[in-house]
């Protein structure tokens, strides 16, 4: 981790990080990520539907993986600014013991996370790592000074991978975490879909701001990202229907799911 994050934090740009955390109505973000996201807003109304929708994915996907599957290590890549209910919390309020790697690159995440380590458990761990998913590879080493790479891992995408630079390019990071973790380890992941023009309009807008582009998927490329691993049932769904009691049919252009390294 740095030791002057604030140093780096450009205001001038807007990051999706940032405007994420506006849609969901936190605080942390600058001027010019209030104005793209309310752009955003503008262009794709359900933008902060998909925003809280991916966040109870991602404690969904958790609670199964500690819970149901017996998960006890997580790679988060990707995290984003700390919010409700982060991976941590989650699997370490069902399982203690639960190891916990964040990844990110963003200066005001890692700014965040000192303060975000001290809700981790007295028999766990939590840490966060300062690298780039365009390098898988650094990744993945890092995370071997925490994680045993000889028992199950989950390696966690929640929607991030978009921002890859194509579909190719997506899956070759994918498919380097996970050749990496042993049989019985776990893929997590969704992305935003292009079924909603508006959506579309959305990443369209983001990439004429100066920040990362974020490029939309189809729904059978999300799925082929967990080509030859054992999806869990009900497999890869639009985000607010997957392993839900009572649907609530908000409308989000994402799909995603959960799937098993055989």
């Amino acid at each position: 981790m740095t030791n002057a994050p604030h140093s780096r934090i450009r205001t001038d740009i807007p990051h999706s990080a940032r405007i994420w955390n506006f849609w969901m109505g936190g605080e942390d973000y600058y001027e010019v990520d209030r104005l793209a996201g309310e752009a955003g807003l503008d262009a794709y109304p359900e933008i902060r539907t998909m925003a809280v929708q991916s966040r109870r994915f991602l404690i969904r996907a958790v609670r199964y993986l500690a819970a149901e599957a017996g998960i006890r290590q997580f790679l988060d890549i990707g995290t984003g600014l700390p919010t409700m209910q982060n991976t941590h919390e989650v699997a370490q309020g069902i399982a203690p013991e639960s190891r916990i790697v964040y990844v990110d690159n963003d200066p005001m995440v890692l700014a965040h996370a000192r303060a975000l380590l001290t809700s981790t458990s007295a028999e766990g761990v939590t840490t966060y790592l300062e690298a780039d998913f365009n390098n898988p590879e650094d990744i993945l080493a890092g995370a071997r000074h925490v994680l045993n790479f000889n028992k199950p891992i989950a390696i966690m995408f929640i929607g991030v991978l978009g921002h890859a630079r194509t579909y190719q390019h997506m899956r070759r990071i994918i498919d380097t975490c996970m050749d990496a973790v042993p049989s019985g380890s776990y893929l997590a992941l969704y992305d935003g879909t292009v079924d909603d023009p508006g959506y579309v309009t959305l990443c369209e807008n983001y990439a004429r701001t100066g920040g990362v582009p974020y490029n939309p998927r189809t729904p059978e490329e999300i799925l082929g990202c967990f080509e030859g691993l054992e999806l869990v049932p009900p497999g890869v769904t639009p985000i607010d229907r997957w392993r839900v009691d009572d649907p609530e049919h908000k409308h989000t252009s994402a799909h995603g799911g959960v799937a098993r390294k055989p």
